[in-house]
């Protein structure tokens, strides 16, 4: 059954493959040599293709325990579409702050299997789909969260650039599960427009949802106490949650927030370094993870000038009170070297032990210490 505004999805034409997953797999395609590769590659395209209808559109009945429904709770500043297909409930405009849960359906794709063990690629196990999103009071979601947060700890994660709300919610959800924050999980997005081009806008619409942000942030530590609210930020997203905490550290300075964690960071080194002296004192613990094989910020390093925070190589010494882990060691599961948090275990185990065990770096497991206040992962074996 469904409550009043939820949306679910209905018998209309399946829409193409996303351009995260065919993007991917053509991009990864050009480091390719031999035919063997290649030919793995195509089959795998193919299917993913084929499978399109079966995945993105309206399932047909599935047997039970072939599919299942997950999902996150969400608060959003995006626009309310009237699209009746769940995946565009919400649209890349500016909006008021709106809240709900958003439904993910999986289908098992078995097919892919063994051209998931051949492949030197990742083929992920299913597929998501957007299954139903259910607006709800915002009072409803927190109370809900409240009542599943261990210790009352909920986890605060929002995204990055090129991220519209039906992506934001499929990778919210892996996260969630990578890390296993379930119970704990409360994914804040943002405006961002979904399109690769737009990346300029993406930052005007960041910056101006900010003090929403910010307050929801304050709002947070208010109603479940200092010290017990821990954020995450993803690309763009974590250079959101830093000005955050900065605009927050202005306003409400007796405000004391839990852990900080940064995954690939699209910011500049040199400002977030300016910055910390003032966010440090309100903050249990920041941890920045970086690699130097994240494209992304490598064009984003071209595009403003200034190297990245999540870039491997910086001067991290000078970020007193900062735990670095580097992650250069790990395989690189996806093309753009920018998404580890939901493609590589070793991270998602990482920030359990981080956020669910409250460990520093010098107690979880495969850190070696580089000095000072960087780590560098080892590959599980």
């Amino acid at each position: 059954m469904l409550g009043n505004g939820e949306r679910q999805g209905s018998g209309a034409a399946a829409r193409p493959l996303p351009m995260d997953c065919a993007g991917d797999l053509w991009m990864k395609s050009s480091k390719m040599t031999g035919p063997v590769p290649k030919f793995v590659w195509c089959v795998g395209v193919t299917l993913l293709f084929l499978a399109g209808p079966l995945s993105f559109g309206a399932p047909p009945a599935i047997a039970e325990g072939n599919q299942a429904e997950r999902g996150v709770p969400y608060l959003t500043l995006r626009n309310v579409t009237g699209d009746t297909d769940p995946a565009r409930f919400y649209g890349e405009e500016r909006s008021g702050l709106t809240a709900g849960r958003c439904h993910i359906g999986q289908r098992r794709l078995d097919i892919l299997s063994p051209v998931a063990k051949a492949a030197p690629f990742y083929i992920p196990e299913e597929i998501l789909r957007v299954a139903a999103v259910r607006p709800l009071p915002l009072d409803q979601v927190l109370d809900s969260l409240e009542q599943g947060a261990d210790l009352a700890r909920p986890v605060l994660y929002t995204h990055g650039f090129y991220i519209d709300f039906e992506k934001g919610c499929r990778r919210a959800t892996v996260l969630q599960e990578n890390a296993k924050l379930q119970g704990r999980f409360l994914w804040f997005s943002w405006p961002s427009d979904g399109g690769l081009l737009n990346y300029i806008h993406d930052e005007a619409d960041l910056y101006w949802s900010v003090p929403d942000l910010a307050s929801m942030v304050a709002g947070l530590e208010k109603r479940f106490g200092p010290a017990n609210v821990d954020l995450v930020g993803h690309s763009l997203g974590a250079r959101g949650i830093v000005l955050a905490i900065h605009d927050v550290a202005a306003q409400y300075p007796e405000v004391r927030l839990g852990n900080v964690v940064l995954l690939a960071p699209d910011m500049d080194f040199e400002i977030f370094s300016r910055l910390l002296p003032r966010i440090r004192p309100i903050v249990s613990s920041i941890t920045v993870y970086v690699s130097d094989a994240d494209r992304p910020l490598a064009l984003s390093e071209q595009v403003h000038g200034y190297p990245r925070l999540g870039q491997a190589g910086n001067a991290v010494e000078r970020l007193e009170g900062v735990e670095v882990i580097d992650l250069s060691d790990l395989q690189v599961q996806s093309v753009t070297g920018h998404l580890y948090h939901i493609y590589n275990e070793e991270v998602g185990a990482d920030i359990d032990q981080l956020l669910n065990e409250g460990k520093h770096a010098a107690k979880r497991r495969n850190l070696s210490q580089l000095g000072g206040n960087l780590w560098r992962m080892q590959r599980s074996e």
